[in-house]
């Protein structure tokens, strides 16, 4: 069956009573958002599977439906019968309490299902998923796993723009996503330095409003003064790094970053490449000399890491981030723009707040991803969603330019291996107090 085919058979129910369904307006606009971005691409993009962290699109497209039908159709809706029973298997990513799984690595093979049927899952889940938004309204239990479903996706959002990018630059051709460039020059702000006094600070989620459970419980923790540079580094910044040489100095790296840098044959950040005697970095534009202004951009934690040692300084933790970041307003260049890539900000940031906390690029920290104290796992399978990822993470704070604005907040914990680079990850020196 086709997704028109779908559509026919099970058209959409928007209304209840006449009246629009609020939750339903919410989905109906996270949905689109997610078909926009796959909107331009064929499907042989859609298809394939540049590194075994990455995953094709089609997969993305379904993984965001199966989540929906697995963790919200099969609970609440008893008399659901799956679109195919062997979806169940094929678009389950890490919960192991759901059942077996394709192997990550090899999500790039799955040929079929075609695109199209793909199209058409995610039309059947939607209409079995319409009679239960009203339901919402009276089930508290109901609303957070759509809710989360929600946000599952929003990640995902992200995601796709992630691993598109890092296919596309694995193409001889470096073929661009989208055509919006030259983005408008804008002068760069100048740097500066703003001081917090520290102290015994409250950190985590509070009040209303969503939160994953990695964000709770709230808690205090102390902080000694510290000072928080007014931008994240830039792209001309780290690029007097590497020519001081900063990839041919160990005594910059961490002992394990050191060893990566070896193993993978590091010599400069991802994307980056010398053509004509100018340095150059992939972008969803294609090849583009880059702008020394821009934040940098698809670092891993070593590299920023590395780069803190060289400038004399040292990367935040994620609570002293979470402290500057408190009453600032979630504003930025993110997915919402369409830029997809760091911009110059337009103005200074308010007096004694840093700019570009939010969007533009994710901000590694030098904080394991831990628990709170106090915090637990949810019941079943969803427990699995942030908690058994606490090992051998770091914790990056503030969003990117793929991240959806409605998806962020201050306690936002983002969290990736130390050597991961594919995501829009840069940093933000911290020092202390003088």
């Amino acid at each position: 069956m086709t997704a028109s085919q779908v559509r026919t058979a099970y058209p959409r129910s928007d209304a209840v009573d006449g009246q629009p369904a609020a939750f339903r307006q919410r989905f109906d606009a996270v949905r689109a958002t997610t078909m926009k971005l796959a909107a331009p691409l064929s499907a042989e993009d859609c298809a394939l599977q540049s590194m075994p962290d990455a995953s094709p699109v089609k997969w993305h497209l379904a993984h965001t439906t199966w989540f929906f039908e697995t963790f919200v159709l099969e609970r609440y809706a008893p008399a659901y019968l799956p679109f195919h029973p062997q979806f169940r298997v094929l678009f389950n990513s890490y919960y192991h309490t759901v059942g077996d799984r394709h192997p990550r690595p090899e999500r790039g093979l799955l040929s079929r299902p075609a695109l199209d049927q793909v199209h058409a899952y995610r039309a059947y889940v939607e209409h079995h998923l319409a009679p239960l938004f009203t339901r919402a309204d009276e089930d508290a239990a109901l609303r957070a796993v759509l809710e989360l479903g929600l946000q599952h996706e929003q990640q995902h959002q992200e995601l796709i723009v992630t691993d598109l990018k890092h296919l596309l630059s694995r193409n001889p051709l470096q073929p661009g996503y989208m055509d919006r460039w030259p983005l408008v020059s804008v002068q760069p702000q100048r740097a500066s330095w703003n001081a917090y006094a520290g102290g015994l600070v409250a950190v985590g989620h509070h009040g209303e409003g969503f939160c994953f459970d990695n964000e709770e419980p709230r808690h205090r923790v102390f902080l000694p003064p510290f000072e928080l540079a007014s931008h994240p580094v830039t792209h001309g910044e780290f690029l007097a790094f590497v020519d001081d040489g900063g990839y041919l100095r160990p005594e910059l790296w961490l002992s394990l970053g050191w060893d990566t840098v070896q193993a993978q044959r590091w010599t400069a950040p991802l994307y980056w490449e010398r053509r004509d005697n100018r340095w150059t970095t992939f972008t969803l534009q294609g090849r583009v000399e880059f702008d020394a202004a821009t934040p940098m951009v698809h670092l891993s934690y070593f590299e920023a890491d590395a780069f803190a040692r060289w400038a004399g300084m040292r990367l935040p933790t994620e609570f002293e981030w979470e402290a500057a970041a408190a009453g600032c307003p979630v504003d930025g260049n993110f997915l919402d723009s369409g830029a997809l890539h760091p911009v110059v900000p337009r103005a200074n940031a308010p007096a004694g707040q840093p700019g570009q906390l939010f969007g533009d690029v994710w901000e590694w920290t030098r904080s394991a991803y831990a628990p709170y104290p106090g915090f637990t796992l949810a019941e079943g399978a969803i427990g699995e969603y942030n908690g058994k990822f606490m090992c051998n993470q770091y914790v990056l704070r503030g969003g990117s330019c793929a991240s959806p604005r409605s998806h962020l907040r201050a306690t936002y914990r983002n969290f990736f291996p130390p050597e991961a680079r594919w995501q829009f990850a840069g940093l933000r020196l911290a020092r202390d107090a003088r």
